[in-house]
């Protein structure tokens, strides 16, 4: 099961959508919150290339944010990602 990273805010609606999907498939991850913490958001932004939350990590591979994961599950190829 690959190591799935999520940087994200706590009143953030897609953020809870994307961690709902990870939970409802029952991965566990690690979310790192950046809210009122301005290190790990640069920190964020540098991995990323994006300010904005969620950011995802699935493995070493930067699937994007919300819609990026909800894209990967209608394609059918979240799964995969997720057990490689």
């Amino acid at each position: 099961m690959a190591d799935v990273i999520v940087y994200s805010s706590d009143w953030c609606p897609y953020c809870i959508r994307a961690k709902q999907l990870l939970e409802n498939k029952g991965i566990a991850f690690e979310e790192i919150r950046v809210d009122g913490k301005p290190q790990l958001r640069a920190e964020m932004t540098q991995k990323a290339g994006r300010t904005s939350v969620p950011q995802i990590w699935i493995g070493a591979r930067h699937v994007g944010g919300c819609d990026d994961l909800f894209a990967l599950e209608r394609a059918g190829k979240l799964d995969a990602l997720l057990q490689a």
